[in-house]
């Protein structure tokens, strides 16, 4: 396990009655981009969470970078950059202002907080908005001060969540691209939830598919496609997934989110 950049071992967290993540064992090199899918609800961000040592799990463990998330959660922190899917940030706070905060806490050296901070702008297309206060910013403007934010302190380690959310297609193309270079130019270890397809195809190295906080399956998209003998990554989901997504949704459509029934409602109003 020291080898490797993540390794879990029966990584469980239940909340009261409710079981997030159910024996997650999983293992990551370095260098690799692995991308947890699945849909809303399925174990991705509790996952996230618990690598991260924000909460602790109910059962097992994990090490990330070879320190121990239970025992180590101070070095495991200073060594990852993790971008959360609703980031909080100070809004009274200028960009430039938050960056520099964030960077201290890494204890940073004010003259590599600079530099970092002016690379980062510039490389988010941010500059000349740096003494501007967040209050002020875009929903994907902020979103990109987050990324920075995660980047600030050159993490062995990246953890994003939903990364592309909230940004325009062009923002979106652009953090596709960061994270593609990040991997490939600087080395780094990505993880990424999401329940996007297609960033997850283009993306990840390996893919491991989660729902209800077990994993289901794990291994390249190609593995995946081909173990499902689908013809892309989209239809190998839905067929590891079956159609029970699809008819929760079509139900909560029919009934109403009330329990009322549309269908009779429309009828009625026919006749």
């Amino acid at each position: 396990m020291e080898k490797l950049a993540i390794a879990t071992k029966d990584l469980t967290k239940i909340f009261g009655d409710i079981v997030a993540v159910k024996d997650l064992n999983i293992e990551i090199t370095y260098g690799t981009t692995y991308g947890l899918l699945g849909p809303n609800g399925a174990g991705k961000t509790t996952t996230v969470r618990m690598l991260n040592g924000i909460i602790s799990p109910s059962n097992g463990t994990a090490l990330v970078g070879g320190y121990n998330i239970l025992t180590q959660t101070k070095d495991v922190k200073m060594i990852c950059g993790f971008l959360p899917e609703s980031p909080g940030l100070y809004s009274k706070l200028t960009a430039k202002e938050f960056l520099e905060f964030i960077g201290e806490l890494y204890y940073l050296p004010k003259a590599t907080i600079s530099s970092r901070i002016d690379e980062l702008l510039d490389i988010f297309d941010l500059e000349g908005r740096e003494n501007d206060l967040l209050e002020g910013y875009s929903r994907g403007m902020k979103q990109k001060v987050c990324l920075c934010a995660a980047l600030i302190q050159d993490p062995k380690i990246i953890f994003l969540d939903e990364p592309t959310s909230n940004l325009d297609p062009a923002a979106a193309r652009m953090v596709k691209d960061l994270i593609s270079d990040l991997a490939k130019k600087a080395d780094k270890t990505i993880f990424m939830c999401t329940h996007l397809l297609d960033a997850a195809e283009e993306l990840c190295d390996i893919i491991g598919i989660i729902d209800k906080g077990e994993l289901k399956l794990q291994g390249s998209p190609k593995e995946i496609i081909e173990s499902q003998n689908a013809k892309d990554l989209e239809d190998a989901y839905l067929k590891i997934m079956g159609t029970t997504h699809i008819e929760d949704l079509l139900s909560w459509r029919e009934n109403g989110p009330n329990g009322a029934n549309l269908n009779k409602k429309t009828k009625k109003k026919r006749k």
